[in-house]
């Protein structure tokens, strides 16, 4: 991650291009500038670009798998209130488990009092200098100055849920993110293998012709064959004649197989690998079908263990709006473990 500094009207803003193969450790410590240097205007920049953090939930297919196998255990548990209904409950925790931010505006009642709660998406959610104020700010004037901000909330109107962080606490940031530069290589991987196939100008092999018993119109008529092995029957077989030929006579020699040893396949396994320990998803509730015998044991065990291992804490963390407004915005079944299920009459 580079950093770029520009002064522009209402503060000092810090560019990042994101997803830049740079060491945690050797990387800038970006929060050692947060006194000054990090506030645009009236308020913080997130720590981690929050656009380059949206773009990301589609950069594997695990990733995002990932997630939504969180969401849909929550929405099954959910019990909607008068407060927040289950779209509005889905929303939330797709910003929260992909942003590490949950920002809930209170929808006042013509009494003053919360009528529902409505998600501000984090993506143009700020959190501002002034403590307790927060800011939304246009998708194309993000990074612009303070003068430029499109609303700023009331007081009080923001409940703020985020992901803790060990170097700052403004912002939150979220967990999966030890995990960025393996889902960008999954991705990387497989943008690669599209092309190279997409592109069709690679040579596949060379055709190496050195037998002088086969004449100038003999090789032509390879040439004719190997240039009309198109379409349909592209894969079929080319004869040669030749009796009195040498061994080493006619030769095929592939290049392309040098390009193409990319270890495709343990690039993708590998960087899913990452993910899914980022995410701490078992396997087999994501459909990955195992390369082993022994397979990945019992799928409903493994439910049964994630939901207290992940979904447990992750509703602990949602009962946290409960705390922050005094009221029961969010609600929750309890669990039925699926081996009992199973067995049950």
């Amino acid at each position: 991650m580079t950093e770029q500094t520009d002064l522009m009207p209402g503060g000092t803003i810090q560019a990042f291009s994101f997803g830049d193969d740079v060491s945690v450790v050797d990387g800038p410590g970006l929060w050692s500038y947060f006194e000054g240097m990090w506030r645009n205007g009236e308020w913080y920049e997130p720590p981690v670009p929050f656009t380059g953090l949206a773009k990301s939930y589609r950069m594997s297919a695990h990733h995002q798998s990932a997630i939504k196998l969180k969401i849909n255990f929550l929405k099954k548990l959910f019990v909607p209130s008068r407060w927040m209904d289950a779209r509005t409950h889905e929303r939330a925790l797709l910003d929260f488990l992909q942003m590490g931010n949950l920002f809930l505006e209170a929808v006042p009642n013509l009494a003053g009092r919360p009528l529902r709660y409505e998600v501000s998406p984090a993506l143009h959610t700020r959190v501002g200098v002034e403590a307790g104020t927060y800011f939304w700010v246009k998708p194309d004037m993000i990074g612009f100055g303070s003068i430029y901000g499109d609303h700023q909330f009331e007081r009080g109107r923001i409940v703020h849920v985020l992901e803790p962080d060990v170097e700052q606490e403004i912002y939150g940031v979220p967990p999966w993110l030890s995990a960025l530069n393996s889902g960008l290589l999954n991705e990387a991987a497989t943008l690669f293998r599209r092309r190279y196939y997409k592109n069709g100008a690679h040579a596949g092999f060379v055709f190496y012709l050195s037998e002088p018993t086969i004449t100038q119109e003999d090789a032509n008529a390879v040439r004719d064959q190997l240039k009309a092995a198109k379409g349909v029957g592209n894969f079929k077989n080319l004869f040669i004649h030749a009796p009195a030929g040498k061994k080493d006579g006619v030769q095929i020699m592939p290049i392309a197989e040098v390009a193409a040893k990319d270890e495709f396949l343990g690039i993708k396994n590998c960087s899913r690998d990452d993910l899914l320990a980022a995410h701490r998803v078992p396997p087999q509730l994501l459909g990955i079908i195992p390369q082993n015998n022994g397979g990945f044991g019992d799928v409903r065990s493994a439910a049964d263990v994630f939901y207290e291992l992940e979904i447990a804490p992750l509703i602990e963390t949602m009962l946290q709006i409960n705390e922050r407004t005094g009221l029961q915005v969010v609600n929750y079944r309890d669990y039925t473990p699926m081996a009992v299920a199973a067995v049950s009459p």
